[in-house]
């Protein structure tokens, strides 16, 4: 059976399609990946104490330099994402341009950041979670040191946003 002209084929309106949205289009990272990963993060993080006793081993200690290198991560990808918009905004005045490559290879660093760091962020939460409630002062280490890491790691997920949102070029179309 062959389509009329002008007829959207079996996938949809297709990129010529003034009617639809162009498939090709990337869309902005929706909250449900990085929450996903939030709550898969949150169980493993929570079973790593009651997983570590049933194997008879001494529950890690999450060490500051976790702290550090997730708050340096963060760092980096909200000074890349500072750069970036700079970059896209003043390219008309300058003429300095981001190459393609370049904006893609940040996009995608940008979407992996987010989403892992969230799954670092639940780990370290749901590992912090399962010490609540035991007065040890090794017990309210680990809890402190969690937070903090699962505070560092979603400041990693907000830089990683930020950085995806930097790298959107506006439309020259001026009805989109």
């Amino acid at each position: 059976m062959s389509l009329p002209p002008g007829a959207p084929g079996p996938g949809g309106p297709g990129p010529d399609d003034p009617d639809g949205p162009d498939p090709r289009a990337m869309r902005p990272l929706g909250p449900a990946a990085p929450a996903s990963a939030v709550a898969v993060g949150l169980l493993l993080g929570w079973l790593v104490r009651p997983g570590s006793a049933a194997l008879d081993v001494v529950p890690p200690l999450v060490p500051w330099a976790s702290v550090l290198v997730l708050g340096v991560v963060a760092g980096i990808l909200a000074l890349t994402a500072v750069a970036t918009r700079r970059t896209l905004t003043d390219a008309h005045r300058t003429g300095r341009r981001l190459e393609p490559h370049r904006a893609v290879n940040r996009l995608v660093m940008a979407r992996a950041c987010a989403v892992g760091g969230a799954l670092v962020a639940g780990g370290y939460a749901g590992y912090a979670l399962s010490w609540v409630g035991l007065g040890t002062e090794l017990a309210d280490q680990r809890l402190a040191r969690s937070l903090a890491a699962a505070v560092a790691a979603a400041a990693v997920v907000v830089a990683g946003l930020l950085l995806e949102r930097a790298c959107r070029v506006r439309s020259e179309d001026p009805d989109a």
